[in-house]
């Protein structure tokens, strides 16, 4: 993963254009599947319009003196993302009104877009910008924009059941490796590793999308296919760095998905961050948008704009590490876990079953026997009445439900458990 994080990391992306077309192509290399999407400029996508292709060439400024003191060709993030082209030259004082630095950060170039307005402009070091000196500047942006397209990718795995699970992550930022790329990376290891999973209940949809007008677009084109098809479903975004693990409930708050998140974290990440709705700040707005109210929430390690990197040079392939990728790729997967082995199931005997014959209890009583695990067991089917459901249990009983599957399956084998539909129980 952080290999193919490397490769993403210089291709200049924004809401449309050659950026995402060539990070599509990349993430085709690995997923062939992944079928690219059009949706023209100018069309209405709800209630926004597609916005214009922007292409950019080259972008630098001059000093008096003639030394090239910025250039775009040594970080994409020099240029303010979406700029209008110029060619001018200015007094520093009137230039100084189309400069971006973080007097905070004086080492970080900072990240900044006008998509929907059009201005221009180049980002700099507070330091770079603390050691201009007064003259005439050369400022030359050389980008156009045009009537084109707007693209997304999307994959779709088939499972037992129509029912899916929606994973979301976005390609329209440029070099920044936690905020940008740890999402996409991760998604396409999470895909692999997925098809490689032989009976899997849930079908599944993967998409890669510009954030915000890309899961807008998405959803024009999908929700009405898609809308009582997903039971459940993550934005994956910031999930590559190594200090924390996060969480951002869906508007609904006690979905699947955050119910699986959450007790996943209680055991695999317990000093986890946990956010309400309320926190929101990427495409999970989109997805629980009323009217849309699908069940999807976010899966991050540390948080967007949590991080002192975020949207900033710093940002880089050093914060995202292998381990990082690694952890929030295991988190996901351990999420999915639940969420595919959830259901409600029945004990189908009256009373205590007998555990003894079956070999799941032992023949001999005694104060000097550990008897922890045949009481997660026996705890484990009290609540097999058909209106607990997995999750729900294992959080009674105080266990990590992971940690149940091989007792669970071992009681479907020996025919002491069903799995039923909520409240459909008859036990003879």
């Amino acid at each position: 993963m952080h290999q193919w994080a490397k490769e993403l990391f210089p291709i200049c992306r924004s809401l449309t254009g050659d950026g995402v077309r060539e990070t599509l192509s990349y993430i085709q290399k690995f997923v062939p599947e992944l079928e690219v999407h059009s949706v023209p400029s100018g069309s209405m996508v709800f209630d926004w319009q597609v916005p214009q292709e922007w292409k950019i060439s080259e972008a630098y400024i001059l000093a008096p003196d003639g030394t090239k003191i910025i250039d775009y060709k040594d970080h994409n993030l020099h240029v303010l993302n979406y700029s209008t082209a110029v060619n001018e030259i200015m007094p520093l004082k009137e230039l100084q009104q189309h400069l971006y630095s973080l007097p905070e950060q004086p080492d970080a170039i900072p990240y900044v877009t006008s998509y929907y307005a059009p201005r221009w402009g180049f980002c700099l070091t507070q330091n770079q910008r603390d050691s201009l000196k007064s003259g005439n500047y050369k400022v030359v942006i050389d980008s156009e924009h045009f009537d084109g397209e707007l693209n997304y990718g999307e994959y779709y795995l088939p499972g037992e059941s129509d029912e899916e699970v929606l994973i979301s992550t976005y390609i329209c930022h440029p070099s920044m490796a936690n905020n940008e790329l740890s999402g996409p990376v991760v998604t396409m290891a999470l895909i692999q590793q997925l098809q490689q999973w032989k009976g899997r209940k849930y079908s599944y949809r993967f998409v890669f999308v510009p954030e915000t007008i890309g899961a807008i677009a998405f959803l024009s084109q999908r929700l009405k296919e898609i809308k009582h098809r997903i039971i459940a479903g993550y934005v994956l975004t910031c999930i590559g760095d190594e200090r924390n693990h996060s969480y951002l409930q869906s508007r609904m708050e006690n979905t699947l998905s955050d119910r699986a998140a959450m007790h996943m974290f209680d055991y695999f990440a317990p000093n986890y961050c946990l956010y309400d709705y309320l926190s929101r700040g990427s495409d999970e707005r989109q997805y629980c948008a009323p009217g849309v109210d699908l069940p999807i929430g976010s899966i991050m390690r540390t948080r967007y704009g949590d991080y002192p990197e975020y949207h900033t040079s710093l940002d880089d392939l050093n914060l995202v590490t292998a381990s990082g990728l690694s952890g929030g790729l295991e988190s996901v997967y351990k999420a999915i876990q639940l969420i595919e082995a959830n259901a409600y199931y029945c004990v189908t005997v009256l009373c205590e079953p007998q555990l003894g014959k079956r070999g799941l209890y032992p023949t001999l009583s005694s104060m000097s026997l550990d008897y922890t695990d045949v009481r997660t067991l026996t705890n484990f089917i009290t609540y097999c009445d058909g209106k607990h459901d997995l999750i729900a249990i294992a959080e009674k009983i105080k266990v990590n439900a992971l940690e149940l599957l091989p007792t669970l399956n071992r009681l479907l084998k020996e025919g002491l458990l069903v799995k039923v539909e909520e409240n459909n129980v008859e036990i003879e």
